[in-house]
């Protein structure tokens, strides 16, 4: 009996979308109705809306930092110098996406990641990430705060 060959489509949907290590963190997000475009497909553009919670959940969930926290009395911004996604298939209104967070680098004021989301096996976007952080009083870069650090080299280390 023949095996079935992986078309290059979806040996690239593979490649793009990454290994996922199973000590990464997950969370399940919704596809709303206000995600979606007439033909209800997610628009391109609310999928950095959906990351920016992802980024949220993952700092509170696995990373035990509180996000409001570090922008608000901390006055730390959480800013994005680089954001860039692959979509690999359509998203549809009432999916429910998969998303896993791989850390590449932490660097001295930023931090380089990866959001990997699938509906169930299939991939779906796979987003690269570029976070600096800053002061929200001179609005300059700043090392990323002590807390900060040790709680990502754990996340790192936690996904090998």
């Amino acid at each position: 009996m023949a095996v079935p060959r992986e078309t290059a489509a979806a040996a690239r949907r593979r490649d793009l979308a990454g290994p996922v290590p199973a000590g990464a963190w997950r969370t399940e997000v919704p596809v709303r109705f206000s995600h979606c475009d007439p033909a209800g497909i997610v628009y391109f553009a609310r999928y950095f809306d959906m990351l920016n919670g992802v980024v949220e959940d993952w700092f509170s969930e696995a990373l035990g930092i509180d996000y409001h926290d570090m922008i608000g009395r901390r006055r730390t911004g959480l800013g994005f110098a680089s954001a860039g996604a692959e979509f690999l298939s359509p998203g549809f209104m009432g999916d429910r996406l998969t998303c896993a967070v791989t850390v590449e680098r932490i660097g001295r004021s930023s931090l380089t990641f990866r959001i990997h989301a699938s509906r169930g096996d299939e991939p779906v976007f796979a987003a690269r990430l570029v976070m600096v952080t800053t002061s929200l009083d001179t609005h300059r870069s700043i090392p990323l705060p002590d807390d900060l650090r040790a709680a990502l080299e754990r996340y790192w280390e936690s996904c090998k």
